[in-house]
């Protein structure tokens, strides 16, 4: 399946190929106050439809993850980083994506406030 998926002013747009079959709920610091529902996917599967510095990026604890939001609107629809194994990834926020029912998608929930 393919989605499409962009920030609320239009800057930031995506497409992002897959099976959704749950999300996640994180409640560090930074997600808990996006109020994201994130799903993982590999990074292959993002395609931007904007370019790539449309989207401003945030970096805070360890560096690692490339949280990427719209400087225009202020949504952050997806984030970049490397996975467990080392694979490059891409977190998308569920939220931004078009026409999808989240209540289709179990919750799975995430304690990154104790990581």
């Amino acid at each position: 399946m393919v989605y499409t998926g962009s920030c609320h002013c239009g800057r930031i747009r995506f497409q992002v190929e897959g099976e959704v079959d749950s999300g996640m709920a994180c409640n560090c610091s930074m997600c808990s106050r996006k109020g994201s529902l994130l799903w993982f996917v590999g990074r292959a599967q993002l395609r931007l439809l904007t370019a790539e510095d449309a989207a401003a990026t945030y970096l805070f604890n360890k560096h690692v993850i490339k949280h990427r939001f719209c400087p225009d609107c202020g949504i952050h629809p997806y984030g970049e980083g490397a996975g467990p194994g080392g694979q490059q990834m891409a977190a998308i926020n569920l939220r931004t994506l078009e026409n999808f029912d989240l209540a289709s998608v179990p919750v799975k929930h995430y304690d990154g406030l104790s990581k």
